[in-house]
């Protein structure tokens, strides 16, 4: 009965959660509210979780890049208990609270937020990238290394040199971008969150590729000092 329980609260919150996405909806703005000659300071963001016994925690890193030399600006992270459930679809819900902590740490102003996940391409148009975007008032680009499978989707005849995309139309409309940042290597997945365009979303990203990866430098040091915090509290917890 306990199971039966926790499954009928989890389709309560989800229920919840998507009402919510689609009140924000009308909030979601597409145009761009900054262009690449006025861009200063990109931030990647990621997030990666852990188990202590009966409780999930998780840490979110935030890496500051000047947009045009390229160099960390700052770094900041944040640990905190995870009490809001996994829900496939819901997924912003789960992670703002303590990327929004994290946010609240950085001393420099942040021009855009770039996230490992998606922003627009999400079913009602709301991951993270979005909702953090709306929440914030900045504008965000949501940046994946999987393709959310919420609806069928080929992208096989995608061309193998860099710079090719093809963009995902679902009922004519484009939720986001097929892109190949480097030759030969697999795509990455790109959807604007909030307050900038496809178009423009596509340039910055591509402008923050390197030669040692297929995504951003922003969004992958983010990913690597994820994993250092969650080592050393890892190593702590013993």
């Amino acid at each position: 009965m306990g199971d039966k329980n926790i499954v009928y609260e989890e389709q309560h919150i989800k229920e919840l959660f998507e009402k919510k996405q689609e009140e924000l909806q009308s909030k979601i703005e597409l145009n761009n509210m900054v262009t690449i000659d006025t861009l200063h300071n990109v931030a990647g963001v990621d997030l990666a979780y852990w188990k202590n016994k009966d409780k999930e925690y998780a840490c979110c890193c935030i890496v500051v890049y000047d947009y045009k030399t390229l160099e960390v600006i700052e770094k900041k992270s944040s640990v905190g208990e995870v009490t809001v459930p996994y829900i496939a679809g819901c997924l912003a819900f789960r992670e703002y609270e303590l990327f929004e902590k994290t946010a609240q740490l950085l001393e420099n102003n942040v021009d855009l937020y770039m996230f490992d996940g998606n922003g627009y391409l999400h079913p009602r148009h709301m991951g993270l990238a979005t909702y953090a975007g709306i929440m914030l008032g900045k504008p965000t680009i949501g940046v994946a290394k999987s393709f959310y499978k919420f609806i069928d989707f080929d992208y096989s005849n995608l061309k193998p040199e860099e710079g090719n995309y093809i963009d995902i139309v679902i009922g004519g409309e484009v939720y986001g971008r097929v892109l190949r940042t480097h030759t030969g290597v697999k795509p990455i997945f790109v959807s604007v969150g909030n307050m900038i365009d496809l178009e423009v979303a596509t340039k910055i990203v591509m402008n923050m590729i390197g030669e040692e990866s297929h995504i951003p430098i922003t969004t992958r040091y983010a990913d690597i000092m994820t994993h250092e915090v969650r080592k050393n509290r890892l190593s702590n917890e013993k």
